[in-house]
């Protein structure tokens, strides 16, 4: 994945390529040439472009990794204080525990906003289990609370439903 400084880098040479539209645009507008319509289109997309990749330069695009994390995925997301991922219903205690402090790290930004005093974002994990052909029922796992304010680790709480882990499927040996 590129970094933030190859996006500068791919910034500033998409910046120098809008500066020579931009002169080629002005030039045909001189000379009166039916090709400047388009030349300014074109000059007016490349600038989006560069102001794309520059705003890409200033945040980074990196995701933390914990060991013994499993793959999840976004189920649900208000865009304040509640979520939802979708764990694998092979998942242990122990990667579910991991889960879910990678998923407050990954999913918790500058951007959530809540009405709420002592705001916290609630990360819940479940999976799909299926009794009997045709069934699906959610079954949640656990939950990860964690200060929308403040960036301590300290300052999270995790819920494991271990009670839950007996209604998972056993792993299948080959």
């Amino acid at each position: 994945m590129p970094s933030p400084t190859d996006f500068l880098q791919y910034a500033q040479w998409s910046g120098i390529i809008t500066i020579l539209f931009a002169i080629l645009t002005l030039l045909t507008f001189i000379l009166k040439l039916d090709l400047r319509f388009r030349l300014v289109g074109t000059t007016g997309f490349i600038l989006v472009l560069t102001a794309g990749l520059f705003s890409l330069s200033l945040t980074p695009l990196t995701h933390t990794v914990i060991p013994g994390a499993v793959k999840y995925s976004l189920i649900y997301d208000n865009g304040s204080t509640q979520t939802v991922i979708g764990v694998p219903d092979q998942i242990t205690p122990s990667e579910l525990d991991a889960t879910l402090r990678q998923a407050a790290i990954n999913l918790s930004s500058a951007g959530r906003s809540s009405l709420i005093r002592e705001a916290k974002l609630t990360i819940r994990a479940r999976t799909i289990v299926h009794p009997r052909p045709g069934l699906s029922i959610p079954l949640y796992l656990g939950q990860i609370k964690r200060s929308l304010t403040s960036r301590d680790e300290n300052n999270t709480s995790i819920e494991i439903y271990k009670d839950k882990f007996d209604k998972l499927p056993k792993a299948k040996i080959i």
